[in-house]
This record gives C-alpha cells, structure tokens and sequence, in this order.
C-alpha cells in the first residue's frame, strides 16, 4: 500500500475522514452509504486510486456507487414506491446506475417499473435507453403511453415492422407484447399478427454515401490571378487560401475567379501557388507541339524565390511576370518557380463522347 499524505478538507475532520475510510474498509452498512461516503472523500480531496490502496473499492466500482446512490436519492424525492425504495436500499446499485441518463420523474417510473418485473441491470440498461429515446417525441406514437413499458413496447413494435424474417418478427412481437403497459399498446402490437407479410414493404433505399479514397479525388480550389501578360503587381496581390476541414472549406473574401485542380503532390506541396491562364507563346520554350491556340493554365509557387539550376523560374521582368530558365542566376527579381503546366483534357470528338455505348465500342 502507498504511503501519502491524507488531504486537508475544510468541510470534514480528519477524524471523520478517518471513519468514512475505515467504514469502506470493513464494508459497513449500506450501498447507498458507500456511494455517500466515496463521493465525501473525493470531494474532501481523496482521489481514486487512493480510495482504492485505503478501502479496497477499485475506481470503476467507486464510480458506480457514487452515480447510484444519487440515482437513489433522486428517485427517493421523486416520490418513488415503498416496496422500490426498499429493494434497491439493499441491493441494485448496478441497476440504478443506468438510470443515470433519465430525468427525476422517469427515473421514479423505471425504478418502479424495473422492480415490478424483477428487471436485472442487463434490462435496466435496455428500458432505460428505449424511455429516454421515446421522450424525445413530440407527440406519442398513436397507442402508446409514456409508461416504461409502453416505450419498451413501442420499441420492439417498431424493429418487428422493419423485419422481413417470419420467425424473428414473431419472436420481437412476443417480447412487445410483453413488455406492453396498456392495453392500446398490445392492440398496436397485436395489429402486426394480421401482417402475414405475404404483401411486400417498402424498404427505404440506400444512402448514396461515398469515401474519397485517393489524394487524387480531392479537388484544390486555387485563386485564378488572369491571363498573361500579367503585372507583378497582380501576382503579388493573388490572395493565399487555406483549406480547412475534413472537407477542404474555403472562405475567402476575394472577388477574382477560382479554378479546381486534381490533388497532385507537386500541387499539395506547393506552399503559395498562384494559377495564371495563358498560351504557349507564353511559355520560356517554344518547341513544346503545343498548338498556340490551346489555353493553358500555368501555377507558380511564389514562395520559391531561390535560383535553381533545374527549374524555370517567374521573374520580374520591368514590372511584368515573366518564365524562363537561367543556367546563372538571374539579375533580375526571382518571384517565383514554374511548378506546372496543364493541359486541358483531350476530346477527340465532343459528339461521340456524350454517348457512352460508342466510347465503350
């Protein structure tokens, strides 16, 4: 056992302090005491773990006992019955600890309803999450009360509609009818007998729900800063975005145009692109078979201002952007490096490509 040094409490005396501890040790009185005395020398500043190495009471079930006897003290002033009162005063700390997610009256009601029916903490878990899902209707379904056992009905009416097998919508019948409070509960219920389902049901289609799988299928939104020629001033005011999210949002105040490029690498490392459209007599070499009709879109990473020998490189040529490559470093301005160049797709014949069936032949 761990010696430390026992917390100095305002509200309790180390005499008592030393009593609640030697109680839990010896296991005196009640359940309900226990949880009592756990959460009296936790909030005098004993922590879990000393509780445990001063009493035996490991942390989960000090836990457990705490939640349940305020369960136990709500349901208490709550008005719950004698015979229920009684029964979990002795035992049903478990059981309890799963009403811990009801309000006061529901906890009353459960409480009665799970001793009536001999209902173990296994049960006790089950009601009490069917009560609290059927509390959030607005309105109660047609038939059913806002008795635990009705809501349990209610449930199991509601899985035995959506089931196609015979025997399991027989056997989740059997466990409404059961469970039903009132009798308009059981005519509900009973109702689904008359269901033979020979007719068929309508089943409710399935979510269209997809993953991206690939970098590739997530598009990079990216400012489209104009058309060569393009003044350095312009490139200089091409706004950085930051995409955020699971998504990759993009809020900018910015009223230039976007354009939506493939999640390439060179483009995902890219740390201050900007996207200029232009032609090949644009570009720094001319022998590139690229018909000088075809746009093109260039990007240029801006925070890329060092020379490199095996890169082309945008430039600051008398206040206009200019490409090229420098086997020396340039005099001029560097202001960014050429990352890419894109080609738009190719479509042979726009025609034959909207019918799918001639592409396949």
């Amino acid at each position: 056992m761990t010696e430390f040094t026992p917390p100095v409490s305002e509200s309790e005396s180390p005499e008592e302090l030393a009593n609640l501890l030697l109680s839990l040790r010896r296991k005196e009185g009640t359940w309900v005491e226990w949880g009592n005395s756990c959460a009296r020398l936790q909030k005098a500043g004993y922590n879990a773990q000393q509780i445990f190495e001063e009493t035996g009471f490991e942390p989960i079930q000090q836990n457990q006992v705490i939640v349940a006897a305020q369960v136990y003290e709500s349901m208490t002033k709550g008005g719950a019955a004698e015979a229920t009162r009684s029964h979990y005063n002795r035992t049903g700390s478990d059981s309890l600890y799963e009403l811990r997610i009801l309000t006061q009256p529901q906890r009353v009601a459960v409480a009665d309803f799970l001793v009536a029916r001999n209902i173990d903490s296994e049960g006790a878990r089950e009601v009490s999450k069917a009560v609290k899902d059927f509390s959030r209707y607005t309105n109660l379904p047609v038939g059913f009360t806002n008795h635990p056992g009705d809501a349990m009905a209610y449930q199991y009416w509601r899985y035995a509609k959506e089931q196609s097998s015979l025997t399991e919508r027989s056997r989740l019948i059997a466990r409404g009818l059961m469970f039903a409070h009132s009798q308009s509960a059981r005519q509900q219920i009973e109702q689904l007998l008359m269901d033979t389902g020979d007719s068929p049901r309508a089943q409710a289609p399935i979510l269209p729900v997809y993953r991206l799988e690939i970098s590739e299928q997530i598009p990079q939104i990216f400012p489209l800063g104009g058309t060569f020629p393009l003044k350095t001033s312009e490139l200089a005011d091409i706004p950085f975005v930051e995409p955020t999210g699971s998504f990759g949002i993009i809020q900018s105040q910015w009223q230039g145009s976007w354009v939506c490029l493939p999640g390439w690498q060179v483009l995902l490392k890219a740390e201050l692109p900007a996207v200029i459209l232009c032609q090949a007599t644009d570009l720094p070499i001319q022998s590139l078979q690229i018909p000088t009709s075809e746009e093109l879109l260039v990007v240029i990473d801006r925070a890329q201002t060092e020379w490199d020998e095996n890169s082309y490189l945008a430039v600051d040529r008398s206040g206009i952007v200019s490409l090229g490559w420098f086997p020396e470093p340039p005099e001029l301005n560097i202001i960014g490096k050429l990352i890419l160049i894109l080609r738009p797709k190719r479509i042979i014949d726009e025609d034959v490509a909207k019918d799918v069936w001639q592409i396949d032949e």
